[in-house]
């Protein structure tokens, strides 16, 4: 038992979902002036798990997941806990109140969530000015979703929306590592099947290309299309040099192995994150890394990430990066350096002298 999951977490487990994530972001806001002191307590230094990925450095492949700090508001802190990278957003062109309450749930006997929040953000202009007074010691993402308007907004052209994540990447990328191209938010009625459409997705990428953008581009893509989707964004990805590499989305259906009883979770909206996505996402991964240009791309991993070991078996399906979030509801801030810790011991188990050498071992 930690002091996280004997106190903090029933503490936090007592409180409506979304309200006990507001007190936990502004904790972090808060603590960022203790950055220095969190980062050596909680990094964990190892030169077996660092790894290049698209021309950045990263001191371990284990980062955090967008969708905690959706507008870099507590990164300071959050990057002091032991993450290679941090990952924000999703961040729209405009302002967006997000989806109607309540959008965040917990399914404990799954250590899942059900995430319904419809990418709530402060807006590109107020992060970029937001992430301008801030460095990191570690590689920052910024994850670009088109802006949620809401029920009673009209309806947007194709080119009002390609035009947005234009803009979104203008603005934002000048305070980013990487980008990373939400193109399947789960979360979303509007325009959630809108990159289905081969056509859409091939003038995105071709706007994306005319705003010059120097830092890499990974696109974040549906697990549900199979591998003719795969095959597809693949094809789509090819003309585009800037693309560095892809990653799964969560999936907008709910999974078939909840251990939660159906009448629980029936009536909540949302995509599940934590153990019962990692199925879907893993064979995903794999699939994805038998067809990939290896000298050219990478993948970013994510779902169900509680333990060294789930990460193990991500980065052996083909992951560079694996991402968490929540692990750190259920486990608290030290999940972080107990995952980073194991994965040595495992790479060193294995025979592996870098964790590179051990991306996509059993993906085959």
């Amino acid at each position: 038992m930690t002091v996280y999951s004997s106190l903090v977490r029933p503490a936090l487990f007592s409180l409506d979902p979304e309200r006990a994530h507001r007190l936990a972001l502004r904790a972090g806001a808060f603590a960022g002036f203790a950055a220095p002191a969190l980062r050596s307590l909680y990094r964990s230094s190892d030169a077996r798990l660092s790894i290049e990925v698209a021309g950045m450095h990263f001191e371990n492949p284990i980062g955090l997941s967008a969708g905690l700090d959706k507008s870099g508001e507590a990164i300071e802190a959050l990057a002091a806990l032991g993450f290679g990278h941090v990952e924000i957003g999703s961040v729209s062109a405009d302002p967006s109140n997000g989806n109607a309450r309540p959008r965040l749930f917990r399914l404990p006997e799954d250590r899942a969530i059900v995430v319904a929040y419809g990418v709530p953000n402060d807006g590109a202009r107020t992060v970029a000015a937001r992430l301008a007074t801030v460095s990191l010691p570690v590689p920052l993402g910024i994850n670009i979703v088109k802006t949620n308007r809401g029920p009673g907004a009209p309806p947007e052209t194709a080119d009002q929306i390609i035009g947005e994540y234009a803009e979104a990447a203008r603005v934002l990328e000048p305070h980013a590592s990487y980008l990373m191209l939400n193109l399947s938010c789960p979360n979303t009625e509007d325009g959630r099947d809108f990159f289905a459409d081969r056509g859409h997705l091939d003038a995105t990428l071709a706007a994306l290309g005319e705003v010059g953008l120097r830092k890499p581009v990974f696109l974040k893509v549906s697990p549900l299309g199979g591998v003719a989707m795969i095959d597809q964004v693949l094809e789509a990805a090819a003309p585009h040099r800037y693309i560095a590499g892809f990653m799964f989305n969560l999936p907008s259906v709910k999974p078939r192995n909840l251990r939660t009883p159906e009448a629980v979770w029936k009536s909540m909206p949302g995509a599940v994150s934590g153990p019962p996505a990692a199925e879907l996402l893993d064979r995903s991964l794999r699939e994805m890394w038998r067809r990939v240009d290896r000298r050219r791309y990478s993948l970013i991993a994510s779902g169900g990430v509680f333990s060294a070991e789930d990460a193990y078996a991500k980065i052996k399906l083909g992951a560079s990066l694996v991402q968490l979030l929540t692990a750190l509801v259920y486990e608290g801030p030290g999940v972080v350096r107990r995952i980073t810790q194991g994965l040595a011991a495992l790479l060193e188990r294995d025979g592996f002298n870098h964790v590179a050498d051990a991306v996509g071992a059993e993906a085959n």
